[in-house]
């Protein structure tokens, strides 16, 4: 039985014998300074005040000046946790509705404001607790970031409309399909819910909520959910960065401090699930790898026992010296096996994931990680697992300082759950305090001889597959429906002395600065270039080996090789074996990543300053000295033909391979995907892992940016091992042809019963620049589909409700790349999205942009410089494209001189030339019954491929000899 929240309608009306202007002096001398907490030396801690206004609204502020910007997050104390049996969704749907105007602030002027502004794209998200509602801005639209927010909280019902609700429902609707219906898997956390907790619990259902609940709602029920929980003491307003807290506190009293009162928001105490016995469940899904899930319950957010829970469950799943990884992965019986422990405000779930290959059976995989528990069990937690935890949660702590933003959520976070922003300091004493003694007792306590919700996720067609019959059906007796928590709720709008509806004036531009940086060269031929940044005390280095992906032109036969060794070197080395590396990295709160991608293999290390020099060590061990082990490459190998065989299940996957097929064509390298093919990988042999390496990993071809808190006399000696990497030719070979395109037409790839449609168009366009027409056509394209409030996605997303979103780019590299306009749509509304996309495509060819479009393009884009160079990856990437494409150091003050001095007549003379809508590609991945009938009356010639790109069907021309085939290539 559920736990009945009783609530007390509180009083809502403020006082009208004042005058306005004497009721907002004494609402402002009543704003409490409740804490103020300032960092000590070198301790781990947010600087904050914490303040409390009349009407119960709490304001954290801290205080950051190291880059001129401003985060902005608004909190509301409820999620999907407090929504009611049969209308499940609506603290989602309602984030949603936020974006949609209120009295001052009109439809779709938001993003506008503080994108056009040089703000990020104005954000949301829903769980089972909060709703927040968040944005970074450039430190002069810290008042109209305010005025925004406040104004959404107070004057929201008088903007909504039955036309808004019906576009934002479908909009939701588009999301679940998205995320949850088309996802592989994506079922799952739904299916657990339902299971794990009793009926009418308020995580018994997800956050996304049933269809047939977003169905059932209406207009009033919006409204209602709305006077009931947004309300200024349900609320915690943080702002982290670029200000004073006094600006920020009679900011906040101006815009907040006369909206009154709602009903508040009572602690829930519900009591600890407790299984009876272990519920199977299970459902089919489109996938190829078998899944089972086993989740037992454990404990709510800031328990005592979270901490260890958490170590618990890294040393089960969570790395490469774990349990499940040993016995199921390193064994080849499983594709990845982990564990995990969430804790939320209610309750808590450990869970136990294990994707498996289809030759093994979901009832052996129970079986072995139950024998894992044992083994755990009788070994118990070694020294090295509980110090791995302790320093990587520690690492961990510290680089969710390096943004304005992560301090900033963490703040409102714990303030929101606890009424204590200060949580850190108590986070990093219970890390240091656990005792193995801790972890052995809560695994006795929550795991062992305990039940669990165990789910099997089996291929359609296969319902025999499960790990076990099906034992459990959802009880709905026992059920008693909470009092009307809705009744008697009216509308009071707040009472000001000041004009709501005139938009703050921007404060002076902030004064932006490229971070300086330093350059140098090592012997052996890298190029180091770096920059200091003290914020935190770590350590960023990229390393950027050309060519990656595109190497693999020198023999397609086996496309695939360069990511392969990639992983490859994540293994062991020729002194220590992959465990041991990752033991010691674990254990320094340090990373090393090899990666690939179509134009370079990529190092990635981070490290705690006081670490630096034995994350060095392990560094030199992986990249100059890889063992290239045949038991990692059988693993590794095994792994990737079965991701491959698992993308026919993928319709965006499908897409985006069918699509590059068609724009690059036969002979280009482009044409294959990274991971390559079946063929590709099945011929690839640990030989020609160490024959690639030897040939394209080398110096000459290799740069370095140095990222962090450290001097370049500091970091350049210790980097001095790089020395003994000898510097060899590499053969860089040319990627000059792609296919042409006669005219437009649509390619269909049959996907039974894809809930959604995968859509791609365009053609091969430009290559990279920082300050010619590549430069200029990303400008154009800003507002074709390049931003939240692009024409694009204003259209298809926010108009017709035919997607959760929409958008188009172009995509550069050294010689040439894509325009592509894409999105994944509603299955009905394949043909409508089509002939939207070209309608916007086409109209800009034509007409071009308006001057309003251009004076919003150039603040946009203008003050957004003021975010770009935060955190030390975003300095690293920075730096890595000047020396990528050798590009002048001060490539950004020409750009920006670009943007103020280009006329509109110059962006439409761009948009005639890069949008020839008549020579496009237009990809659809969909149910062919479906979508089908409506794309042939579009007037375009269709051809249907199957999923690897290969044509099967043509209409609209007389036979299929007279369609060229997509594959032919040709010069540039």
């Amino acid at each position: 039985m559920l736990h009945k929240i009783k609530l007390t309608l509180m009083a809502c009306a403020v006082a009208a014998a004042l005058p306005l202007q004497l009721q907002a002096q004494k609402a402002a001398s009543k704003t409490k300074l409740v804490e103020k907490v300032a960092k000590k030396g070198n301790e781990l801690v947010i600087p904050f005040q914490k303040y409390m206004l009349p009407n119960g609204l709490t304001v954290v502020v801290h205080e950051d000046h190291s880059d001129p910007m401003v985060h902005v997050d608004m909190t509301y104390h409820v999620g999907s946790a407090r929504e009611e049996i049969g209308k499940s969704g609506f603290a989602h749907f309602f984030e949603h509705m936020m974006f949609e105007g209120s009295t001052n602030v009109p439809e779709g002027a938001i993003d506008k404001i503080i994108v056009g502004a040089g703000g990020t794209v104005p954000n949301g998200s829903t769980n089972r607790d909060r709703t927040n509602y968040y944005e970074t801005v450039p430190s002069n639209m810290l008042e109209t970031a305010l005025w925004v927010e406040a104004d959404r909280m107070g004057f929201l019902l008088d903007a909504v409309t039955q036309k808004k609700f019906e576009i934002q429902r479908e909009t939701v609707k588009n999301e679940r399909g998205q995320s949850y219906d088309n996802r592989p898997y994506g079922l799952a956390s739904e299916k657990i819910a339902e299971a794990l907790y009793p009926y009418g619990h308020p995580y018994s259902w997800t956050t996304i909520g049933y269809i047939e609940d977003l169905n059932r709602g209406n207009v009033e029920d919006l409204k209602k959910f709305f006077l009931r929980w947004y309300g200024p003491n349900n609320a915690t307003l943080t702002v982290g960065g670029d200000i004073k807290p006094q600006e920020v506190v009679k900011l906040a009293e101006k815009y907040f401090g006369t909206i009154p009162r709602v009903p508040g928001v009572e602690k829930m105490e519900l009591p600890a699930i407790v299984l009876p016995n272990d519920r199977y469940i299970s459902y089919e899904d489109n996938i190829r790898l078998p899944m089972l899930q086993m989740v037992y319950p454990s404990v709510p957010a800031y328990h005592p026992d979270e901490v260890a829970l958490d170590c618990l469950s890294e040393i089960l799943g969570g790395g490469k010296n774990a349990i499940l990884y040993q016995n199921l992965v390193k064994t080849q019986k499983a594709n990845t096996a982990r564990a995990s422990n969430y804790s939320a405000e209610l309750a808590g779930q450990f869970a136990v994931t294990v994707l498996t290959f289809p030759d093994q059976t979901l009832a052996d995989m129970e079986k072995q990680v139950r024998e894992s528990f044992a083994e755990f069990e009788k070994n118990g937690v070694t020294d090295d697992a509980l110090a791995r935890f302790k320093s990587s949660y520690e690492a961990n702590l510290i680089n969710r300082l390096s943004s304005v933003a992560g301090k900033t959520s963490q703040l409102a976070a714990h303030q929101t759950f606890t009424g204590e922003p200060n949580q850190l300091p108590k986070e990093l004493k219970a890390i240091q305090a656990l005792t193995k003694a801790d972890v052995m007792r809560v695994y006795n306590q929550y795991i062992k001889g305990k039940h669990a919700v165990i789910l099997s996720v089996v291929p359609k067609g296969q319902p025999d597959a499960v790990a076990k019959a099906d034992n459990f059906k959802i009880d709905k007796s026992g059920y008693q429906a909470p009092e009307d928590q809705y009744a008697r709720l009216t509308y009071v709008k707040a009472k000001d002395n000041f004009d709501r509806s005139k938009q703050p004036p921007l404060g002076p531009n902030p004064v932006v600065t490229v971070p300086p940086f330093w350059t140098d060269k090592l012997h052996n031929g890298i190029k180091v270039i770096g920059t200091k940044n003290s914020e935190v005390p770590t350590v960023t280095l990229l390393f950027s080996i050309r060519r990656g992906h595109k190497l693999e032109a020198k023999d397609p036969s086996k496309a695939g090789i360069a990511s392969l060794t990639a992983e490859m070197l994540n293994e062991a080395s020729e002194n220590y074996t992959s465990e041991e590396i990752s033991n010691q990295l674990e254990k320094l709160g340090s990373s090393i990543s090899f990666d690939s991608d179509e134009d370079e293999m990529t190092v990635s290390v981070q490290s705690l300053v006081k670490n630096l020099n034995a994350t060095l060590e392990l560094l030199e061990e992986r990249m100059l000295h890889p063992r290239f082990a045949q038991e990692d490459f059988d693993r590794l190998k095994k792994q990737r033909l079965e991701a491959i065989a698992n993308q026919s299940t993928q319709p965006t996957v499908i897409a985006n391979n069918v699509y590059n097929k068609l724009l690059y064509g036969e002979g280009n390298i482009m044409a294959v995907p990274e991971v390559g093919t079946t063929a590709s990988v099945s011929h690839i042999t640990l030989d020609d892992v160490k024959k690639f390496y030897a040939a394209n990993f080398s110096p000459s071809v290799t740069s370095l940016v140095v990222v962090g808190d450290t001097e370049q006399s500091e970091i350049l000696p210790k980097l001095s091992f790089l020395d003994k990497w000898s510097q060899k030719p590499v053969e860089i070979p040319a990627n000059t042809t792609f296919a042409t395109i006669d005219k437009t037409k649509i390619y269909l790839v049959d996907k039974e019963n894809a809930a959604q449609t995968e859509i791609r168009i365009g053609y091969m366009a430009l290559p990279y620049d920082v300050t010619g027409n590549y430069y200029k056509a990303g400008l154009m394209n800003f507002i074709l589909g390049g931003d939240f409030s692009s024409r694009i996605n204003q259209n298809l997303r926010e108009g017709k409700g035919y997607t959760y979103g929409a958008r188009s780019g172009f995509s550069g590299s050294e010689t040439v790349g894509p325009f592509t306009a894409a999105a994944g749509v509603r299955a009905n509304a394949s043909d409508s999205s089509v002939v939207e996309f070209m309608k916007e495509i086409k109209l800009m060819k034509e007409k071009g942009i308006s001057d309003e479009e251009l004076a919003y393009l150039k603040t946009a884009i203008g003050q957004s410089y003021a975010r770009k160079y935060e955190t030390s990856f975003q300095k690293a990437s920075f730096l890595n494209n000047l020396l990528r494409y050798n590009l002048d150091k001060d490539y950004l003050k020409k750009q920006n001189e670009i943007l103020q001095h280009i006329t509109k007549e110059e962006l439409n003379a761009i948009a005639k030339k890069y949008l020839p809508t008549d020579k496009m590609n237009i990809v659809l991945v969909g149910d062919k019954a479906t979508i089908k009938p409506g794309l042939e009356k579009l007037g375009y010639d269709l051809v249907e491929l199957d999923a690897e790109g290969n044509m099967l069907v043509t209409s609209a021309e007389s036979n299929a000899s007279q369609v060229k085939e997509p594959a032919k290539a040709v010069k540039k």
